[in-house]
């Protein structure tokens, strides 16, 4: 009994000492920023397989882990319903495209259909920057 205490007590000094998961800071957005498709335009349809290409202004592209001001790098959110976690780093799936080495552009295949495709700006982190730098949400049918 006594030890089962002692291991009560040592738990709970631990949880208690342990601090509450806490919200991973953001970078703050340049103001102004603004990020966009050049191609391709809302309502096109395209082949299975396609080119997209980013646009971004009032601020600059980098790879994930570069710590410099006024940068970020692509997520292309593909299909997605309900916008991610903006307080965390984003999950990469088929949902959510991370372009960490500073890409641009993509060729992008998906089968025949309408989807969705919006833009959203990470930090070095992956994190959405504060406030969000998203586009549009575009609509293609792909035949």
């Amino acid at each position: 009994m006594k030890s089962l205490l002692a291991t009560c007590g040592l738990l709970a000094a631990v949880i208690l000492a342990t601090p509450a998961l806490a919200e991973t800071p953001r970078t703050p957005a340049p103001a102004g920023a603004a990020v966009y498709f050049i191609e391709p335009a809302s309502g096109a349809t395209v082949g299975q397989t396609f080119t997209v290409k980013f646009g971004l202004k009032g601020m600059g592209v980098a790879p994930a882990g570069t710590d410099a001001p006024a940068t970020g790098h692509h997520h292309l959110l593909v299909d997605v319903s309900e916008a991610p976690a903006l307080d965390q780093p984003l999950p990469a799936s088929d949902n959510i495209r991370h372009f960490g080495k500073g890409q641009t552009e993509t060729e992008l295949t998906l089968p025949p259909g309408k989807h969705t495709l919006q833009l959203l700006v990470g930090d070095k982190n992956h994190v959405p920057l504060d406030p969000p730098v998203q586009s549009e949400k575009i609509t293609v049918t792909v035949k």
